[in-house]
């Protein structure tokens, strides 16, 4: 039964190790609760929201695909226009940082859309999904964040979904947006809403998902060479994590010129916080040298967002130049 006088939240799962559990003879967890289990396991988040539950699915977070995210965009969509005040997605944390980002890309809705999960499963001591879901009702409940997009929430801190980063493989306090900060913070069912964003408009929602964007990460002594396999295997896009504020060996410096004349090639950097610069330095294999190379500058972004943005702009054709001002309109993590 539901209590016209509260918003209504859906609450959508797509697996991850919020839902996990011990089979008989596994030896270990794996996926198997549906979102009415999850939704059933936090009772007192009737007082908070009415609640409609979907099952989308039960894989693991690292099992997520580009055409899955698109789904569950469509869903959420749905929600909204069948009369959800706002959204909750479930899923696992291995990939929630590249899920939000290319669902808050897409996201063209005023209501909330909050994704969320579990660095602990329900059977484990301390599990920390009960409480996630209900910081994450909370949150796609209140009227505080309309037109803020996607946000992730986990311990309850809510992070823009273009900042937030899992940094932690196992902590409860995985995730963080270092070095802006959380949007705001859930306490006793209350949000408090420290900063907002102004968002840039939404993209068109993608019909190809067949896109290859490759990621190749700067390591000592790298001469370039998987850049040249990746473009010769077919690749669409490439993000280099360079040094840095933005560098790569002088080995490789040929392989990515190469690689520019055949596709786009951004450079973010693999410290994890923390800009690519564009005029500090200008040895060779520097910012300077590969923007004159025709690299594209991830800005602010991280590796990982940048490669959603790079698959987000392909799959909608976007020519060379369109990509160039995508990017310096979002390196900037609003």
């Amino acid at each position: 039964m539901t209590n016209s006088s509260l918003p209504l939240v859906a609450v959508g799962s797509l697996g991850g190790t919020v839902t996990m559990e011990r089979e008989r003879g596994s030896p270990g967890l794996i996926p198997s609760l549906g979102a009415e289990d999850l939704v059933a396991a936090v009772p007192t988040a009737t007082a908070v929201a009415d609640l409609r539950a979907t099952t989308l699915g039960r894989s693991a977070g690292a099992s997520l695909s580009f055409e899955t995210v698109l789904n569950a965009l469509t869903w959420a969509r749905a929600e909204v226009a069948d009369g959800a005040d706002g959204v909750v997605l479930l899923q696992g944390t291995d990939t929630i940082e590249e899920v939000a980002y290319l669902l808050d890309l897409l996201w063209d809705r005023s209501e909330p859309l909050v994704v969320t999960g579990a660095m602990r499963g329900p059977s484990h001591p301390g599990s920390d999904g009960p409480a996630n879901l209900l910081a994450s009702i909370v949150v796609a409940a209140s009227p505080l964040v309309r037109d803020q997009g996607v946000t992730v929430v986990m311990n309850d801190e809510v992070h823009a979904a273009s900042r937030v980063r899992k940094v932690d493989s196992i902590a409860a306090h995985a995730f963080t947006s270092h070095p802006f900060g959380p949007l705001g913070r859930i306490a006793e069912n209350h949000l408090v809403l420290a900063g907002r964003r102004s968002r840039t408009p939404p993209l068109q929602v993608p019909v190809v998902t067949s896109v290859q964007i490759e990621l190749i990460e700067m390591t000592l002594g790298n001469s370039g060479r998987l850049i040249s396999s990746a473009v010769s295997h077919g690749a669409d896009g490439l993000v280099i994590a360079g040094f840095g504020a933005g560098h790569v060996p002088v080995d490789a410096l040929d392989r990515i010129s190469a690689a520019v004349d055949m596709v786009p090639v951004v450079l973010a950097s693999r410290a994890g916080s923390g800009p690519v610069l564009r005029h500090t330095y200008a040895f060779a294999g520097s910012e300077v040298d590969l923007h004159r190379r025709g690299v594209i500058s991830a800005g602010w972004l991280d590796p990982r967002k940048a490669r959603v943005l790079l698959w987000a702009a392909i799959a909608n054709s976007m020519a060379e130049a369109e990509i160039r001002s995508l990017f310096d309109q979002r390196s900037e993590v609003g």
